[in-house]
């Protein structure tokens, strides 16, 4: 039996014992805590909270920005596991959807067409045909997404919003990576990048290769035969096989924190790769003798196109203090586009040049710090543009725009912050315009509120100005129009959302009225009698003619809502919809009457209801680390003017991303399904497809970094 003494020993033992063990638990606990304090506070910063420059032209955390801009990360783009950047776009963002025919790849945002969208690279404006395929995915640190209004900042084309691609340059004196993707129908992309920094000086040089084949997923097209429908064989693909090279370099010299320089180049070049034993069948406009339709088979090509690209530009930087900042940039872009004939029985293999675009962009950019509660963004541009074309018969035309632009950023009360900017624009051939814009931005603790209107302003296109185009298949004729007015318009947001260390909710309505669209008008048959030199096309047996005028107008109204949540175990869950309401209003020629009428529709291409899920979880242990996403697209019927309306889909793709690091190496394997339920559409060729995914395809890829 045990004294007191020695009772109180024990107990005092024991209370030491557990009053350790509750020292090392909340030692642990608070360890665990702070350790993932630290995890959680990293990955906002980099999911929920990223840096933007895209709203303002100024940096700003996106909680802090007083025009709302969406981020797609370099982490969300490569789980996705995509190497098109229109995928990434559709599958990570609800206000962006695409659009596949046989003439290409149409991007629609917000409820109109990519005509209205600026794409920049590192803030500067991507120009050209090919500009969506001239960016390469494997370096890329983000995406900014603005939508709405932004010509006061950026100028023309920023009417429906703004995609700017920011890249990721390596910081490491030597830094090489080689991302390799596979899947099927010889679909391939190979990139290389390698970043070489050696004290004042760094290069940063990339090299990009895809191919993809042709593809069918329905091998018939449709004919009316007295009101019924009769299929007849086509060997048009609904993909077009291609195979592109696309190198870029740029040179920085940095001698100080008050001056730096950079060079830069890029080539880009894609061929397109169509069957030359293709066919298809045309129908004859009558009933023959034996009462059946007469089908002729004809020759479905004879060229291929072949688009090539060089860009070249300069710049420095300036910072002569904390508070003052300016730039120099000045790059060229220059687009060919080329129909490649092969050798026929009749003909030797030659090219007929489409299309030459040249265009040339000299800013001269300030931002100033007048106070700590101001900042002020000013600047002028001269844009130089020109054209010609063999097949258009457009000999050689040129425009010019001159700009003067300011943006005012003000801390107005506490919380609340003001946006005030203006452009004035003169153009050689249009006159002069004013675009404003105008933000109000409240913020308390994690909830922010954001009110804009911006006026937008596109100039004609020297193609479409100038451009004769003749279809001989049904005797049209397009006349050119030099006489075109810009397109202009009214754009109105408010944004609320609410961010947190693990929440993030965000909810945008937003109105687009767009007047003086430029669309087709067929000239009219008292138009035609006023003409001695229409008349003589007529006589030469051209039924319908044609020109681009201002003739439609738009109302757009919707609105966006995203969340994401990251839960305990590294699970992450995101989910965002997008409602668009389109009217569009255009004047059309009776036939019968010989009048024209107002004609009202939704805006062609445009889509009501889209939605996007996302599911990742991410775990890491030692030098590990493993990445399974699945994500989902959905969308409901796809207008178009010409066909209606294309089906709903819906597709769904699973990654899985592992990263092995090992001393200076980092190897990154990917398995995935890319339509993981086979969803396809198999309408007749030339239908509205609502995809034009070939069904179910396993994706493999592996990415090296040194």
């Amino acid at each position: 039996m045990k004294t007191t003494d020695e009772t109180m020993k024990t107990t005092d033992e024991t209370m030491k014992t557990t009053q350790t063990f509750n020292l090392i638990l909340s030692i642990f606990l608070l360890s665990a805590a702070s350790i993932h304090a630290q995890q959680t506070d990293s990955l906002r910063s980099v999911a929920l909270n990223p840096v933007v420059i895209t709203g303002t032209g100024t940096y700003h955390r996106a909680d802090n920005s007083p025009l709302a801009v969406q981020v797609i990360s370099a982490k969300q783009l490569q789980d996705l596991g995509t190497t098109n950047l229109q995928d990434a776009l559709t599958r990570l963002t609800t206000n962006i959807t695409t659009h596949t025919n046989g003439m290409g790849t149409f991007v629609n945002f917000n409820g109109v067409s990519d005509d209205y969208i600026l794409i920049l690279e590192n803030g500067k404006r991507v120009a050209g045909d090919d500009r969506w395929q001239r960016l390469p995915m494997n370096n890329i640190k983000r995406i900014e997404v603005f939508s709405g209004a932004a010509s006061a900042l950026y100028g023309s084309d920023a009417l429906a919003g703004v995609i700017n691609i920011i890249t990721d340059d390596g910081k490491n004196d030597v830094s090489a990576t080689s991302s390799t993707q596979i899947m099927s129908k010889q679909r391939l992309n190979q990139e290389i990048d390698l970043d070489v920094t050696q004290g004042k000086f760094s290069s940063y040089t990339t090299y990009n290769y895809q191919q993809a084949d042709n593809w069918q997923v329905n091998h018939y097209q449709s004919f009316d035969e007295d009101d019924t429908e009769v299929l007849k064989l086509t060997g048009r693909p609904m993909a077009t096989g291609f195979h592109s090279h696309n190198i870029g370099e740029r040179l920085e010299w940095k001698q100080n924190e008050q001056w730096s320089f950079f060079v830069r180049g890029n080539y880009y070049d894609n061929l397109t790769n169509r069957p030359q034993s293709a066919t298809y069948f045309t129908q004859g406009k009558k009933i023959n003798a034996e009462g059946t339709w007469p089908y002729t088979q004809k020759t479905a090509y004879t060229y291929d196109l072949h688009h090539t690209s060089y860009t070249y530009g300069a710049g420095a930087r300036w910072t002569p203090n904390r508070r003052t900042h300016l730039y120099l940039d000045v790059y060229s872009d220059n687009f060919v586009s080329k129909y490649q004939y092969w050798q026929t029985a009749e003909n030797e293999q030659y090219e007929e040049t489409r299309k030459r675009t040249h265009y040339v962009n000299e800013t001269l950019r300030g931002i100033f710090r007048l106070a700590d509660w101001n900042k002020l963004s000013a600047g002028l541009e001269l844009v130089q543009e020109s054209l010609n074309s063999e097949s258009d018969h457009i000999d050689f035309e040129t425009g010019y725009t001159y700009n003067v632009f300011a943006q005012d950023e003000m801390n107005l009360l506490p919380g609340l912050d003001g946006v005030a900017g203006l452009r004035y624009t003169h153009h050689s051939g249009f006159g002069t315009a004013v675009t404003p814009t105008a933000a109000l931005f409240y913020h308390l603790g994690p909830w922010q509120l954001r009110a804009t209107y911006a006026g937008g302003y596109r100039t004609p296109t020297l193609s479409q100005l100038y451009a004769t185009d003749q279809a001989k298949t049904n005797a049209r004729y397009t006349l050119p129009n030099p006489h075109l007015d810009p397109e202009k318009n009214h754009f109105w947001n408010l944004n609320t959302s609410w961010n947190n260390s693990w929440f993030s909710f965000s909810v945008s309505g937003f109105i687009n009225n767009i007047r003086d669209m430029i669309n087709y008008r067929t000239l009219s048959a008292a138009e035609i009698e006023q003409s001695p030199e229409l008349q003589g096309l007529v006589q030469e047996g051209w039924t319908t003619l044609r020109q681009r005028d201002n003739i439609d107008k738009a109302h757009i109204t919707g609105f966006s809502t995203q969340l994401k949540v990251f839960l305990p175990y590294g699970f992450t869950v995101a989910a965002a919809y997008t409602h668009t309401d389109s009217e569009a209003k255009t004047l059309a020629l009776d036939k019968k009457s010989g009048q024209y009428v107002t004609t009202t529709s939704p805006v062609d291409k445009s889509v009501m209801h889209v939605g996007n899920v996302n599911l990742a979880w991410d775990r890491t242990w030692g030098h590990q680390h493993l990445n399974i996403t699945l994500n989902g697209h959905m969308q409901g019927r796809r207008y178009s003017s010409t066909y209606g309306y294309a089906d709903p889909y819906s597709q769904f793709d699973l990654t899985v991303r592992h990263s092995f690091f090992v001393r200076q190496f980092e190897l990154q394997p990917m398995l995935g399904i890319d339509n993981l339920f086979n969803k396809r559409d198999t309408s007749p060729w030339n239908s509205n497809f609502s995809t034009i995914n070939p069904g179910r395809s396993l994706l493999a890829g592996i990415k090296i970094k040194l």
